[in-house]
């Protein structure tokens, strides 16, 4: 349980550094897919660099990012495997960290950064005008949709591939 824990925070960590990286140095308007059409339509493409080499260090940061990603998928599976997890236990641990990481998006991401410490509006002051006045983000409706069935279905879909081998 401490392990799956460790591996939420770290699922978590990863996330918040992609967002670090595509938000503030990479600014590649195709990574902002998930924010609200409103706010796709006033963000202006961004030619120059916040400073010289920042492109590339979001995309190092990026790789680092999905590489950690990818490391807890495979520490995830293979402590299971290891542990000889039956399909409950490799469906918890999937679903914590599942669960651990979406509400860590809800409160942190859309919650603080996006509606209280104005993260997003810093380096885009042009979409201010679309998340004034919020008290949540936007998309209250497809988040709580991802926590209560897509990642438990996934989850679920994970487990039993996993008990497969």
């Amino acid at each position: 349980m401490l392990f799956t824990v460790f591996l939420a925070i770290v699922f978590c960590v990863a996330i918040t550094i992609m967002l670090l990286s595509a938000v503030a140095f990479v600014q590649e308007k195709k990574f902002f897919s998930s924010a609200p059409k409103e706010a796709q339509e006033v963000i202006r493409p961004r030619e120059k660099e916040l400073f010289l080499g920042a492109r590339a260090m979001g995309w190092v940061l990026m790789v680092l990012s999905i590489l950690m990603i990818l490391g807890v998928g495979a520490a995830s599976i293979w402590d299971g495997f290891r542990s000889g997890f039956t399909f409950s236990q490799f469906f918890t641990r999937f679903v914590l960290i599942f669960t651990i990481y979406k509400l860590y998006d809800m409160v942190f991401f859309d919650w603080f950064l996006l509606c209280r410490f104005r993260f997003f509006q810093f380096y885009y002051p042009e979409v201010a005008g679309v998340y004034n006045g919020r008290k949540y983000g936007y998309n209250l409706k497809s988040q709580l949709l991802k926590l209560l069935v897509i990642f438990p279905a996934a989850s679920a879909l994970a487990a039993w591939i996993c008990t497969l081998f």
